[in-house]
């Protein structure tokens, strides 16, 4: 009786790893998006950012805010109707001028959000971490036609300005860059006001996680805004930065 050889094919097997598998199923773009707006809205990201209260500093002295139920209404306020908004439609309006590209249009909205800011403390604060942000970005992930969006604005790149066109220059989709920039800002308001109220760390969490769906509305809003649909109503906190100047204990610049 002839003898009948079976025969099974051999699997093939790598030890390289799935591209997609390693990232989570993100693709390639998406990854390298999240990692830059980690990286550049984290508050080890060297702009200076930790100097600077936006004049949380004299309402705290003022009494203003006390706590942390004080401050979490304070930051809300900013967010939703104050300067977290207008630097968000100014973030966004540069975004998409960076990304037509019009260099008109681009440093006619740069040079309205220099003009914009209500102090000048708080001036130093927003041009003095657009530089530095520019700066550092440029010098680690420099982007073709980055130095040209820089050039197109021709004078001072406030914060927002700066992060819209260095996104725009990566090619980062605007939402995410949005919320990411509202994070970084109101992180850094209540790391200022968990320094001198003081807070501990479970409350400046819980602020921030109560201040979550402010964030996501503000920049859904900004998103969908206009520069006609600029202004803001938080007058105290605009008279804050403004009489932190001579107030005469500091631990802040703004």
């Amino acid at each position: 009786m002839p003898i009948i050889t079976m025969t099974t094919p051999m699997l093939m097997t790598t030890n390289e790893p799935d591209p997609a598998a390693v990232r989570g199923g993100m693709a390639e773009d998406e990854a390298a998006a999240l990692y830059r707006l980690m990286t550049w809205l984290s508050p080890s990201f060297p702009v200076g950012a930790f100097a600077y209260s936006s004049g949380i500093e004299w309402a705290v002295e003022a009494g203003d805010i006390a706590d942390a139920a004080s401050l979490r209404g304070w930051l809300a306020a900013m967010l939703s109707d104050g300067s977290g908004f207008c630097d968000a439609v100014f973030l966004a309006q540069s975004f998409r001028a960076a990304s037509e590209p019009d260099p008109a249009g681009l440093k006619a909205i740069a040079e309205l959000a220099a003009a914009f800011v209500p102090s000048r403390e708080r001036q130093l604060e927003t041009t003095t971490q657009g530089r530095a942000f520019i700066e550092i970005a440029r010098a680690a992930w420099n982007s073709p036609g980055l130095d040209a969006m820089v050039a197109a604005c021709d004078g001072p790149i406030v914060y927002p300005v700066a992060v819209g066109i260095v996104s725009a220059a990566h090619g980062i989709h605007l939402a995410p860059s949005l919320h990411a920039f509202l994070h970084a800002v109101v992180s850094n308001w209540i790391s200022a006001g968990s320094r001198l109220i003081p807070l501990g760390q479970t409350d400046s969490q819980r602020v921030l996680a109560d201040l979550e769906p402010v964030v996501a509305a503000t920049a859904a809003r900004a998103n969908a805004a206009s520069l006609d649909d600029l202004g803001s109503a938080t007058f105290r906190a605009d008279l804050a930065s403004l009489r932190h100047e001579t107030q005469y204990t500091r631990l802040f610049r703004s």
